[in-house]
């Protein structure tokens, strides 16, 4: 069987690290560390093979305040950055990129507007554009989760696999910085479902859940965005890491 891929997470608001309750930065409950490019380094100190950023200021402006930061910590680490939030167009993508980015995380834009989306995914490819569905009460909601689709996850997810995407973060925004246990079968039934991996991300709060998500491997829910938990210290990180790329989970 193949490892279970954790990805630390940094979230990133005025070019310093928050730390989110249910995506929502004014209930920002701690005060782990303000410096993403220190954090970055301190995951791939502790074996972390990737990296996952939230730009909030791109995500609920528009802003590109952050892109500094996010540059500085592509050129400081040696492992693949994964960025989401606010990706808005052809010309934002290629601006992403340049900072150094490996691999983007789209949200809105697939569903508002998919014909530019499409240009995109053809341009650079499932491998580096990869698709976010936020699910709350099995719709999809975007625009940073404001607005509500009035489709299903699934209805959601098969059109965009249509589309080409080969790859889904799939994120039950009820469960998401809660530290209250994740919705597992949620990743499970999409990539079931819609024949798709699956990146499940949020309410990760012990490491029995993340043996629950490497037995989920063969189903396609090949990886998982870890963040609170983390930062709480829910886990011996090394530990964790060390047991999963060993292949020992049970």
């Amino acid at each position: 069987m193949s490892n279970l891929l954790i990805i630390p997470s940094i979230d990133i608001r005025d070019g310093k690290m928050i730390q989110v309750v249910k995506g929502i930065p004014e209930l920002n409950c701690c005060d782990y560390s303000n410096d993403p490019i220190e954090m970055g380094m301190i995951w791939r100190a502790e074996n972390a093979k990737c990296i996952h950023l939230v730009d909030f200021n791109s995500a609920q402006e528009g802003s590109c305040k952050n892109y500094e930061v996010i540059e500085e910590i592509c050129d400081s680490l040696i492992i693949p950055v994964q960025l989401g939030g606010g990706v808005k167009n052809f010309k934002h993508v290629e601006e992403l990129f340049s900072l150094g980015v490996y691999r983007l995380v789209i949200g809105s834009m697939a569903h508002d507007n998919p014909e530019e989306f499409k240009k995109v995914l053809e341009k650079f490819g499932p491998k580096r554009i990869i698709a976010a569905i936020d699910v709350q009460n099995e719709n999809v909601l975007v625009n940073a989760r404001k607005n509500n689709t009035g489709l299903t996850y699934i209805e959601y997810a098969k059109q965009l696999t249509e589309m080409g995407v080969e790859r889904l973060v799939v994120t039950d925004i009820s469960t998401n910085g809660r530290m209250t246990g994740a919705n597992l079968e949620l990743s499970k039934e999409i990539a079931e479902r819609c024949n798709v991996k699956v990146t499940h991300s949020g309410g990760i709060c012990s490491i029995d859940e993340l043996k629950t998500l490497k037995t989920f491997i063969p189903n396609g829910v090949d990886s998982v965005i870890v963040g609170r938990a983390l930062y709480e210290n829910k886990f011996y990180c090394q530990k964790m890491w060390r047991i999963a790329e060993n292949g020992l989970f049970g």
